[in-house]
């Protein structure tokens, strides 16, 4: 007869550990959206290479932040953790700063 394994990933248990795991995805984040916000609320002049090249600029560090936070989710104790809507922010400021780096 074989013994039933007790879950360990019982829903209860699951509060705390997701606060601790919010972490590293908040410390990726937080940045990621201040530099896309940034990447946004700037407004060069038609003439204006340099300040557009800085907004360039800012919405490649948003896709790189995005995708470090990305790749800390894909891992496999995030996945069973955290919930399935982590994958959306990461992926939402990527479009918007991909979108904002190629219309400047």
């Amino acid at each position: 007869m074989r013994l039933r394994r007790e879950n360990i990933d019982l829903p209860e248990d699951r509060g705390c550990l997701q606060w601790v795991l919010g972490i590293p995805l908040a410390l990726s984040y937080v940045p990621a959206v201040f530099t896309c916000y940034l990447a946004l609320s700037l407004s060069p002049e038609p003439h204006d290479d340099v300040l557009r090249e800085d907004v360039r600029f800012l919405a490649g560090c948003c896709l790189a932040l995005c995708l470090a936070g990305l790749l800390i989710t894909i891992t496999p104790l995030f996945r069973r953790t955290m919930g399935r809507w982590w994958f959306a922010l990461p992926f939402l400021l990527a479009t918007v700063a991909y979108v904002r780096a190629q219309t400047v």
